[in-house]
This record gives C-alpha cells, sequence and structure tokens, in this order.
C-alpha cells in the first residue's frame, strides 16, 4: 500500500515522479502529492484524490526542479484529505518526508515534541510526526537527523526525507517495508517498488530492512543500522515494463483474467523434467528432510490464504503429512506449536505483505524450515525466506489478483506431488493422471474464458443484488471464499462463503424469498451432498447459480444459462441432475476433482468483473483496498 518515488538528476524531477506514481497507481491511494527542490527551497503540493488532481494544481510548477520525491496515500491515520496527504513537513518547512507504514509510537513522539520543541500539527498522520522528528535532531545533516529519528520510531516504515539546505541529497530509510534504488546515468531514484522505475532503469539497489540510503546525483551509499557501509550487488530486472500495460483490455483485472492460462502454463513447463519429474529449482527437500518434518504449516492473508487452504488438502491428501493454515495475522499471536521439524509454507504475491512477513520471522526464530511462495523475485519475503518457490505469474496490477491466485494454486500441486513422490506415497500410475489432468489445465482454462459473454450476460440479470451467498463442499468450500472475497473487493456487494454443510447450523436463517445463492459442485463425490444444500435454501426462496463440471461426454457448449424455456435437455452429472435444482448453471470443462479449483474459480472472477463494471465501480483500484498490504 501507499508508493514513493524520488529522483535526483540534471532536471525534469517532476515529470518523472509523476509517471512513477502512475506506475504505482494500482497499489491502491486516497491522495497524493509532492515535494520539489526548486529556487525558493522546497515546495510542496498535494491534494485528496487522484494523481491527475494532483498534475491538476502543479502545472505551475518549474519543471526543471533536479530533485524530487513524492507519494500516494493509503489512509492509516486520519481520514483521506488535503492535510493528511504526504509530503509531510516539519514546523518551518525545511524538511520534507513521504512515508510507507505505520510508527507505532507516534503518539508518545507527539507528545515528546509537542511538550519539549513546541511542535504545531496540522494533520492527523503519524508521519507527520516522523517529519518533526527528523526536524528536531537535524543540525545540518539529514543523514545524522534521519538516524537519530530511526532509533525513537518502532513500526514499520519506508520514509524518504529532504531537506532544503541539502539540494544534493535523499536520505531514505527502511524498517519492514519495501524500498528499492534506482541506477541510472548521471541520476539516481528511489521506489516503494519496481514498476515505478522501468521506464528509466533496470538495474536497482534492494534496500535492506534497518538500513539507510543516501542517494545523490553520483551515486547510492547504503549503511547498515550501525552506519557501517553495506556492499551490495545490483539486481537486474529482467522482465518487461510492457508487461504491465493493459494491451486493449478496459481493465488489467479482464486482462490478468485472461493472462491465467499462460501463467499456469508457465508456472508447469518451468517445473516439470525428463519424464514429468517435477524440479523445484535449487530447491532440496530430500526424503530425508520430508520424514523429519512432524508437520506442515501453510500461512498466508486473503487471496494467498484461500490458495493455502487446497494446498492444506493437496498436501495432506498426496503426501500424507499433516498441515495445519492459519491467516498470516493471527499465527505470530497465538504462540503457535512450531520447531525445527516444521516446515513453514508461506504465500505471498507481492512478497512485501508484512503480516506474512512477520509471520515468517517467528517462524524462523522458532526454528522453522521456511518454503515461500511468491511471485516477485527479490521481494522481502524470498529474500528472507530459506527456499523460494516463484509463480511465474508475470506482473500483477489490478488490486483484485487472480493471475496470482491460479499461478499459487498450481504451485501448491507441485509442492503437494513433489513431497508424494520423495516419499513413496503416490504410485506412478497415480502421478501421471494428476500432472496429466495439470497439463490439461491451460486449454481448458482457454475454453472457460472463450465463453466470457455467457458470464457477461448473467451478470446483467444479477448485478443489482445486494447480498450474495456462495456455498460449496470440500475444495469448493475454499474456491467459494476466493469467488466471494473477488466479488465484495471488486463491486462492493455484502457477499459471505460458507461450507455447505453449514448453513444449517445458523447461517440459513439469512436466507429468504429472492436470495442469491451461487452453489459450487465440482467435486463429485460430494455432489448429492451438494444437491441437497441447493434444495435446503430453494425451500426458502433463494435464487441459485449452480456451477459444476460439463459431463464428459457432452458435446454441448459450456455454459447454459437457465433451465426455463430454453427446451435444452436436463444433464447429468453422477447421481444426480443439477440443472432441476438450480435456477440457472455455468459449466466448466470436465476433470479430475482435484484440479477443478483451477477452473471453477475462473467464472467466479469474470461475474465479479462485469458485475462491478455494470455497477460502475473502479475495478482496478477499489475503494480501500491496496494491492501491497506493508501495515499490519
Amino acid at each position: 500500500m501507499c508508493g514513493i518515488v524520488g529522483y535526483i538528476g540534471s532536471g525534469g524531477a517532476k515529470d518523472v515522479i509523476i509517471d512513477g506514481l502512475r506506475r504505482l497507481e494500482y497499489r491502491g491511494y486516497d491522495s497524493a502529492g509532492i515535494a520539489l527542490m526548486t529556487d525558493g527551497g522546497l515546495t510542496v503540493r498535494k491534494t485528496i484524490g487522484r494523481i491527475d488532481s494532483l498534475e491538476a494544481i502543479i502545472k505551475d510548477l518549474d519543471g526543471s526542479s533536479h530533485m524530487g520525491i513524492g507519494h500516494t496515500r493509503w489512509a492509516t491515520h486520519g481520514a483521506p484529505s488535503d492535510a493528511n496527504a504526504h509530503p509531510h513537513t516539519n514546523g518551518d518547512g525545511s524538511i520534507a518526508i513521504v512515508h510507507n507504514g505505520i510508527i507505532e509510537n507516534y503518539l508518545e513522539l507527539k507528545e515528546w515534541l509537542i511538550s519539549e520543541h513546541g511542535a504545531v500539527f496540522r494533520s492527523e498522520t503519524d508521519t507527520e510526526v516522523a517529519a518533526h522528528l527528523i526536524g528536531a535532531f537535524y543540525k545540518g545533516d539529514l543523514l545524522d537527523a534521519v538516524y537519530e529519528a530511526a532509533a525513537k520510531m518502532r513500526g514499520a516504515y519506508a520514509i524518504g526525507a529532504m531537506a532544503a539546505s541539502e539540494p544534493d541529497r535523499i536520505v531514505a530509510v527502511r524498517k519492514d517495508a519495501p524500498l528499492i534504488a534506482g541506477i541510472g546515468d548521471d541520476c539516481n531514484f528511489l521506489a516503494s517498488d519496481i514498476p515505478a522505475l522501468l521506464k528509466y532503469v533496470r538495474t536497482i539497489y534492494l534496500i535492506e530492512n534497518n538500513e539507510t540510503a543516501l542517494i545523490t546525483r553520483s551515486g547510492v551509499t547504503i549503511y547498515d543500522g550501525n552506519r557501517r557501509e553495506v556492499k551490495r550487488d545490483v539486481f537486474h530486472v529482467n522482465w518487461d515494463a510492457d508487461a504491465a500495460e493493459k494491451e486493449g483490455y478496459d481493465h488489467f483485472m479482464l486482462k490478468e483474467i485472461h493472462e491465467q492460462p499462460k501463467g499456469v502454463f508457465e508456472t508447469l513447463d518451468r517445473r516439470l523434467g525428463k519424464g514429468d519429474e517435477i524440479k523445484l529449482d535449487g530447491i532440496s527437500l530430500t526424503r530425508e528432510d520430508l520424514l523429519a518434518i512432524d508437520r506442515v504449516y501453510i500461512v498466508a492473508c486473503g487471496t494467498a490464504y484461500h490458495a493455502g487452504l487446497v494446498g492444506k488438502r493437496l498436501i495432506e491428501g498426496f503426501a500424507g503429512l499433516p498441515v495445519e493454515t492459519d491467516i498470516a495475522s493471527e499465527f505470530r499471536y497465538r504462540d503457535p506449536c512450531v520447531n525445527e521439524k516444521t516446515l513453514f509454507i508461506c504465500i505471498s504475491q507481492s512478497g512485501e505483505t508484512l503480516d506474512t512477513l512477520e509471520a515468517l520471522r517467528e517462524a524462523k526464530r522458532k526454528g522453522a524450515r521456511v518454503l515461500s511462495v511468491v511471485n516477485v523475485v527479490g521481494s522481502s519475503v524470498a529474500r528472507e525466506s530459506d527456499d523460494v518457490f516463484y509463480t511465474w505469474a508475470g506482473p500483477e496490477i489490478a488490486v483484485a489478483s487472480t493471475k496470482a491466485y491460479t499461478t499459487q494454486l498450481l504451485c501448491m500441486y507441485l509442492i503437494a506431488l513433489y513431497m508424494a513422490r520423495r516419499l513413496g506415497r503416490m504410485g506412478d500410475e497415480e502421478y501421471g493422471r494428476v500432472v496429466a489432468e495439470l497439463k490439461g489445465i491451460p486449454d481448458k482454462m482457454r475454453a472457460v474464458l472463450e465463453s466470457e459473454g455467457e458470464i457477461r450476460d448473467l451478470a446483467k440479470s444479477i448485478y443489482k443484488n445486494e447480498s450474495v451467498f456462495f456455498i460449496g463442499r470440500g475444495m469448493d468450500a475454499h474456491v467459494a471464499l476466493e469467488g466471494s472475497l473477488k466479488l465484495k473487493e471488486v463491486s462492493y456487494i455484502n457477499s459471505f462463503a460458507i461450507a455447505a454443510g453449514e448453513l444449517k447450523h445458523g447461517t440459513i436463517a439469512l436466507i429468504e424469498q429472492g436470495s442469491l445463492v451461487f452453489a459450487l459442485a465440482t467435486q463429485d463425490r460430494l455432489f448429492d451432498k451438494m444437491l441437497s444444500n441447493i434444495q435446503e435454501v430453494k425451500a426458502r426462496g433463494a435464487k441459485v447459480i449452480g456451477l459444476a463440471k460439463q459431463a464428459a461426454e457432452d458435446d454441448v457448449k459450456l455454459f447454459r444459462r437457465s433451465r426455463h424455456g430454453k427446451g435444452e435437455p436436463y444433464r447429468k452429472q453422477e447421481s444426480g441432475y443439477l440443472d432441476r435444482s438450480a435456477d440457472e448453471t455455468i459449466y466448466v470443462p470436465d476433470c479430475a476433482d482435484e484440479v477443478a479449483p483451477l477452473l471453477a474459480v475462473l467464472p467466479l472472477q469474470l461475474l465479479a468483473y462485469h458485475i462491478a463494471k455494470l455497477r460502475g465501480c473502479d475495478i482496478d483500484k477499489p475503494k480501500n483496498l491496496a494491492k501491497s498490504v506493508t501495515v499490519e
């Protein structure tokens, strides 16, 4: 969440910073601002709203400024407003800072600044406290002041600072929030994420935790917490900025939904070797290692957590290892039973999710081996893990995750299969069957996406609903959670997901005439049970949209709208007729139960997208949400 961009060079700072902030819009924000070094000292402009609003209020600023910092804010302390937007300054405006994260002891520091220094605050933010704190310690050397201020602050933060009396230096400090420095030709950069800089540089320094960077026009110097200079290898970005463009799609979310067949193929293709044996790219989990493991933890947040729920079933079902799943924000506060016999798997798209990162650190403190599943090379989670399994999804820009989810799912399949083979708990025939199913998924995904028009038509008939239920059994229960999350994220509909068997234990009290229920029924062995659950909600007046697998012998189109007035025959799946139970039915291609989550989620993603579009929502940047959640 939030975006930081800084630049120092020969000129053009305003345009460089605005362009970089635009490339970070996907992270989610509610206000934006910029501080430029000008002839009169520091000039700060900021406003609530989008980058366009910021551009409108800086048109009069000289474009030749050689240095500046900019920011997009996602509110934590204080409501979105001009006053709470970044950059913030100290009392006399001689120091300006931008800040991501949360300073946990800001109230204590604020009281000290008021009582000892007579500080007057104009905002509700913790960031302004940091600006005044740096100002209080400033004696002509910004690097000294930032070090002294950082020693007083607790929490997670990334800060970029400028001083009016030092027109040739930007100082940045990192504590548990992402920060990078870009290396240019006679210019250098600061940013919170790589896409901000790809137009200008591909060589960067990854600033590590508790490090401070001094950025000048001629170079970048990194210091550790004891102010010793750190020699850091450069990181070369090898992915193309064009991958982050919309390429003709109306929104990044839709583009990324359609990129899923490619992402799944790439992730699978890179991991299968001769004879379809799984390669884990340098991850050495031997049979002896696995036999020494007495439990596996899968820990993540949001969409990644839903992928972990599927992963739990796969590892337990294929490899026979006991698995616990936990939400990262709860994990480290419950004294989990983790030790050197624990394999800790954390899942994160960005690799910067602070709750996940702190859970990882807690697991390492307790002696666990850490295997991370991430999409961003060089991210904090990747760097702090013992082993890393990259998803190869490519850049994901939309706040609502889609292709990261399906590639995370595929990684969980590969990890579970790898464990099963090493432990001797899956024979050649079964292994070959599952791998063949996975290799067929990209083509089946394309078939689902080709029927997007049917999903769009369905969205037109239901987009005005303000309350929606998702139900499913087995793996469908986990996919239901993800389908519900996607809908609420981008359409703001009050959406709720529950394991179908739990309906009668309270939730069914909410079902009434006209309630909309999505019933996922892709698990053959649970199909009869799902039919019973559908009847339960139908008996109370619900409208039911079913989602099931197309019977293998069927030759009709994958999606068939409404059983009313079409004159089409009922379609049989296992021991029941879904069309006789549901009001409308969505079908995905036939597949094994185990791999159905990879297909079942696609129509739910498309429905969420088209419903949100019909409701006029800001799909790529939903309100109150951020792509990379770097606060607890």
